[in-house]
């Protein structure tokens, strides 16, 4: 039986962020500045890592995605990717990366067993990544996907839509997405995190994209789901299929089966939730395997969260976390916990 919490929600996906560092500062994502970083002597090794997949295994985790901040900043990332996928139980293993350093890496990773690659790009226009990223990284962003592709892996492309930033720029990341072979899921912006300067006119609802998709491709058919993925599918006349997450007007916490373990082993049973639950310190304290699975178990049991659908009937609604905060909580960081 598989183990369920109390809105009868299996327990199947993990992200595993392996690093809170980053390459680019996205705006949605990170602060400005005054970063408070994980300390190093607290980031577990990957036999710590995989020692607490296990026990996530145990009680039924059969996926895991690989994020950060960026993974691909932790040394020899492929040699815990080889580690994971030596788990037969695991059917997916995925990453998630902004692609910068994606280029040097691709075919490693694809040797050492990863499934599937996601990467951000929110912008195809020089200026308009730069200034959401913070960085002239775009040509390295570009030559990281060619190069995943070459490699042989399924590759999707993730783009935060923001109100009079990106929200125009739709029709040619479909086009990129069609041209490439690569499916791109357009993600409505969310206040959680480092995005302090979140505000509710900032947001593309779902149901604005797809009239302005409309607007410039014709009919859209929805897609049968056929399992928990965040993302609504459709598809265009000329066969494109692009995806859509709507967390922010439309959320999906009654299908939600994700967990996020942050890079020192605190694990978070809902991306809005305020507090975690410390297995690395668990773990390091000299808690046997029994004892971090009674952990799991016990929490997951009696997880309530349905954090996304809680913050949508908000009388006012404000960004989760304010700066002070975020200084004083690394955790509460979309980079650190794995977003």
């Amino acid at each position: 039986m598989p183990l369920l919490d109390r809105h009868h929600r299996p327990l199947r996906n993990l992200r595993l962020s392996v690093t809170d560092r980053c390459n680019l500062r996205c705006r949605y994502c990170m602060p400005a500045e005054d970063y408070v970083w994980l300390p190093k002597t607290k980031v577990l090794r990957f036999e710590e890592i995989v020692r607490l997949v296990d026990c996530f295994i145990d009680l039924g985790v059969d996926r895991v995605r690989i994020t950060g901040g960026e993974p691909l900043l932790r040394s020899e990332l492929e040699a815990l990717v080889d580690m994971l996928a030596r788990r037969p139980q695991l059917n997916d293993i995925a990453l998630t990366t902004n692609g910068v350093l994606l280029a040097d890496k691709a075919q490693a990773l694809r040797d050492a067993g990863l499934g599937r690659v996601t990467v951000s790009l929110d912008s195809l226009d020089r200026d308009t990544f730069e200034m959401l990223t913070r960085r002239d990284d775009l040509d390295r962003v570009l030559a990281g996907i060619a190069a995943a592709k070459a490699a042989g892996f399924a590759v999707k492309i993730d783009t935060v839509v923001i109100a009079d930033v990106n929200d125009d720029q739709l029709p040619e990341l479909l086009a990129f997405g069609r041209e490439q072979g690569v499916e791109v899921r357009f993600i409505e912006y969310m206040d959680v995190g480092g995005a302090t300067q979140w505000r509710a006119e900032s947001v593309v609802s779902r149901a604005r994209m797809l009239e302005s998709i409309a607007e410039s491709h014709g009919a859209i058919t929805p897609l049968p789901r056929t399992d928990s993925a965040p993302a609504e599918r459709f598809e265009l006349a000329d066969g494109t299929t692009f995806g859509v997450i709507s967390s922010m007007t439309q959320p999906f916490c009654s299908s939600c089966d994700r967990a996020r373990l942050t890079a020192d082993g605190m694990w978070f049973t809902c991306l809005y939730a305020l507090q975690g639950h410390d297995l690395g310190g668990l773990m390091r304290s000299g808690a046997s395997d029994a004892d971090l699975v009674a952990a799991i178990r016990d929490t997951w049991a009696a997880r309530l969260d349905r954090g996304a659908e809680e913050r949508a009937t908000a009388a006012s609604r404000r960004p989760l976390a304010r700066r002070d905060r975020l200084r004083a909580d690394p955790h509460l960081e979309m980079h650190t916990r794995g977003g």
